[in-house]
């Protein structure tokens, strides 16, 4: 591995080079033991792994605080149903991108199946931050907590001021949306976005990179609700306006972050105006990558206030004959929806990886040849 020569742009195939990159590429023939040995040696996508991958250790310590705080219930607690799924989402988007830059050498069509299926973990993330939201953050959702056994269950609520929700007896329009169309309608978006970016290998290729980051506008919008609507309903002065605040700010945080990545991955800057010199180290998709996960950390921050306002804060204790605004998390509602989602998005990177093969089979036995 360490004798094959890195090459220029124009030694390997168009569909291979990336915009102002001019060398440091890896032949599109090599095998998985060169590709895996390559995630130490400097090529223009060895800081593309790295930059998702040690990330995976950094959010699984984050994540795994919340079991640590006083209080609170057994991990296989329905309680964590959502927070896991949302730990399923973050790692799968994680791992994937990491080794969609380190195996995408190995062919033209692996090279396209790789980066479907970090499309499809985009996705499956959005879902779950979707879950995490709805019941964690949006001001009407109750979750029932076994406290020692199923005799000692109290039903706790996310937010204290209780007097300024509608009554379950007077649904508004918001609680409907919520109730019946709010995750199926992230599912519904996560298959558009995934479809539109698999169609961007093929179609709109001069502008891929700012159709692959508007279109995940869309599910960064529809999974927020939850957000906006808690901020819109919400103010500093409630009960609890410490953790109100520090909600606010990680998610303004979260926001400002996805802001950035978004500028890198459009702008592709460094490098655009310095072409050559970017080459292996601190090229776009490098600052890309950092800020879409300080802006993954900032959400699980923010997340985890919330989870805290319900384990720790007593103030928070509502009657256990009251009940849940939200109906709470159950086996199907999460991991039913994100298992289904995930055979959807199979499906969707099947068809596109048999369209894949189709077309780049025969020019893999060319380079074969060569």
């Amino acid at each position: 591995m360490w004798s094959l020569p890195l090459l220029r742009h124009t030694d390997v195939p168009p569909r291979v080079t990336e915009n102002f990159i001019l060398s440091g590429y890896r032949f599109p023939n090599c095998s998985l033991r060169q590709c895996l040995y390559s995630a130490f040696r400097p090529t223009n996508e060895t800081g593309n792994f790295w930059t998702h991958f040690l990330p995976i250790f950094v959010f699984a310590f984050h994540f795994v605080e919340v079991f640590t705080w006083e209080g609170v219930p057994e991990p296989s607690s329905p309680f964590f149903y959502p927070f896991w799924n949302y730990f399923l989402g973050v790692l799968y988007l994680l791992l994937a991108s990491s080794l969609a830059h380190l195996l995408n050498s190995m062919s033209l069509i692996i090279r396209e199946i790789c980066f479907f299926v970090d499309y499809g973990t985009i996705s499956a993330y959005t879902v779950g931050s979707s879950l995490a939201y709805y019941y964690y953050i949006h001001p009407q959702a109750g979750i029932e907590i076994e406290f020692g056994g199923p005799n000692s269950t109290q039903r706790k609520s996310l937010n204290a001021d209780d007097e300024a929700w509608p009554s379950a007896s007077s649904p508004t329009h918001f609680q409907l949306f919520f109730e019946s169309l709010y995750i199926p309608s992230s599912c519904l978006v996560a298959i558009i976005c995934v479809i539109t970016c698999c169609n961007t290998r093929q179609c709109w290729r001069k502008y891929r990179y700012a159709v692959r980051t508007l279109v995940f506008l869309l599910p960064f919008f529809l999974s927020s609700t939850p957000v906006f609507y808690r901020l819109s309903v919400s103010s500093p002065s409630s009960s609890s306006p410490h953790l109100f605040s520090t909600m606010a700010v990680f998610f303004y945080r979260h926001c400002f972050w996805l802001l950035v990545s978004a500028l890198f991955n459009i702008s592709k800057i460094p490098e655009r105006f310095s072409p050559g010199n970017f080459d292996i180290w601190g090229h776009s998709h490098q600052w890309f990558h950092c800020c879409t996960f300080l802006s993954i950390l900032d959400e699980l921050q923010m997340i985890k206030v919330e989870m805290q306002a319900v384990l720790l804060n007593p103030t928070l204790v509502l009657s256990p004959a009251m009940p849940p605004r939200l109906p709470g998390p159950t086996l199907w509602s999460t991991y039913g929806v994100m298992l289904l989602l995930q055979g959807c998005i199979a499906c969707i990177i099947a068809c596109f990886g048999w369209q894949a093969y189709q077309i780049y089979a025969p020019e893999q036995k060319k380079l074969k040849r060569h």
